[in-house]
C-alpha cells in the first residue's frame, strides 16, 4: 500500500478571508471607541436671548446698540408746517408741542442709523460729504406724521431722500410734550466720521 500526500490547494480564497477578518476587527474597534468608550461631554446651555425677526438675519440682543446722543444730530424745533397725513394730531397747521429728552435721543439714534444711506453713496463717490437736515413732524402719540428733506448741501439728492425715508418708515417715537411737534434733525456726513 502506498500513501500519497495530497498537496494543499493553491490560489483559493484564504487571503481574501484574512483581509475581511482584519477589516472586521478594525470596524469593531472603531465602533467600540465611538459607542462604548468614554461618555461624551454633556452640552451645557448658555444663557443667550435671540430675537428672530420675521425676515432677515437673526439678531442677538447684545448686537443691538443702545441709543446714544450723536453730536452732529442735534434736534432743533421748527415752527413751520410740513406735509401731513391722516394720523391723529398730524392735520394741525402748526404744531406747538416740544421735544423731550427721550424723543431727542430717539431722533439722534435714527440720525446715526441714517449713515447707512451715506455709506452706500460713499461707495460710489468717495469725495461725497456735506450736511442734510430732515424735517420731521411727530404726532402727540409719537407716530411719524411726515418726514422730508429740509436742506441738503451734499450734492446728492439720493442720500437726502434715503435719510428722509428712514425717518418716515421708523413709524413711532417717544411722545412729544404738549401736542405734535415739528423737529429739524441736522446730520453731518463726512468720510470716516460718525
Amino acid at each position: 500500500m502506498s500513501t500519497s500526500v495530497v498537496p494543499p490547494p493553491t490560489g483559493g480564497n484564504g487571503k481574501y478571508i484574512a483581509v475581511v477578518l482584519v477589516l472586521g476587527a478594525l470596524v469593531a474597534i472603531v465602533l467600540f471607541k465611538t459607542c462604548g468608550g468614554e461618555k461624551p461631554t454633556p452640552v451645557v446651555p448658555v444663557a443667550s436671548v435671540v430675537v428672530a425677526p420675521s425676515s432677515g438675519p437673526v439678531l442677538r440682543i447684545d448686537d443691538i446698540p443702545l441709543p446714544v446722543a450723536v453730536p452732529d444730530a442735534a434736534v432743533e424745533p421748527v415752527r413751520h408746517a410740513t406735509t401731513t397725513n391722516s394720523n391723529a394730531g398730524c392735520d394741525q397747521k402748526n404744531c406747538t408741542g416740544g421735544t423731550t429728552p427721550d424723543l431727542e435721543s430717539a431722533l439722534a439714534f435714527r440720525a446715526k442709523q441714517a449713515h447707512r444711506c451715506y455709506d452706500t453713496a460713499l461707495a460710489q463717490d468717495n469725495s461725497l460729504q456735506g450736511k442734510v437736515s430732515i424735517s420731521v413732524r411727530i404726532a402727540p402719540n409719537g407716530n411719524v406724521c411726515s418726514a422730508g428733506v429740509a436742506s441738503n448741501d451734499m450734492g446728492s439728492a439720493g442720500v437726502g431722500q434715503c435719510v428722509a425715508n428712514m425717518f418716515r418708515q421708523s413709524g413711532h417715537f417717544p411722545s412729544p410734550k404738549g401736542g405734535c411737534v415739528d423737529a429739524n434733525v441736522p446730520i453731518a456726513f463726512v468720510p470716516g466720521g460718525r
